[in-house]
């Protein structure tokens, strides 16, 4: 699986769902007019925008481990302090953030407890620690409709339900871990519109993710059997997809 992609490849598939989370997760997480964040796994910055919006290019930092997605996030702002790295190893010091936070992130993360506490190791004492991940193991989440497809025509396909933080409760089981307290969790849910099946389709081609990994590894008769299925499975266009995420927040 991998995320080194072209930035614009990953907005067309996730950035459509990410985006409007973005202000939604923020609202949640108490980032108002003041203070300091950082972006954990910021990708190609889509809360890093809500975020400087917010708080101004000086009171945001960011961090991702994907060079393409720090590049892309450079060029958008040239001034913003933006390192490469990962959650469990922040290239910050101790106590540095009024709030850190994890967009769609800590699924991947090698060491979920572990990046949870290094957030909180950066964040100054009574800060916040927050993040969000996608409703992967239920009937909410925008990749739900594509691996039931996929499920449908090979009872192989895993899907991405057994992530870390994909079911409900388990973001604060791990802030409990990662010794964060006044834990609270939610679910967060926006509705995209996708004009064409097309639209909603064609990014799932781009090789973004493990929803990419997979199509990618089908030959070419699957494929068009699982676009099919897929359409089958979803509402004449114009639809909406609801796309809802757990979302957790504690103090460091």
């Amino acid at each position: 699986m991998t995320f080194e992609v072209a930035a614009e490849a990953y907005n067309r598939f996730m950035g459509r769902y990410s985006g409007p989370l973005a202000t939604r997760f923020a609202d949640w997480s108490g980032v108002a007019r003041s203070g300091r964040a950082l972006d954990v796994g910021c990708g190609t910055g889509a809360l890093t925008r809500v975020l400087v919006d917010r708080l101004g290019v000086d009171g945001v930092s960011a961090v991702d481990p994907s060079s393409h997605f720090i590049a892309a996030l450079r060029r958008s702002f040239p001034t913003l302090d933006v390192q490469t790295g990962v959650a469990e190893r922040l290239p910050y010091p101790d106590d540095l953030f009024d709030v850190t936070l994890a967009q769609l992130v800590v699924h991947f993360m090698r060491d979920p407890v572990g990046g949870l506490r290094e957030m909180g190791r950066v964040t100054r004492p009574g800060g916040t620690v927050a993040a969000c991940v996608w409703d992967l193991a239920g009937d909410d989440g925008p990749l739900h409709t594509f691996w039931q497809a996929a499920r449908d025509l090979d009872p192989d396909a895993t899907g991405e339900g057994d992530l870390p933080g994909a079911r409900e409760g388990q973001l604060a089981q791990f802030c409990d871990a990662a010794g964060l307290v006044l834990v609270e969790d939610s679910l967060l849910t926006v509705v995209v519109k996708h004009d064409t099946f097309e639209d909603w389709w064609e990014p799932y081609t781009f090789g973004v993710g493990p929803a990419g990994d997979y199509v990618h590894g089908l030959a070419e008769p699957a494929r068009a059997a699982l676009r099919d299925r897929c359409r089958q499975l979803l509402p004449p266009a114009p639809f909406e997809v609801r796309a809802s995420a757990w979302a957790v927040r504690a103090h460091a």
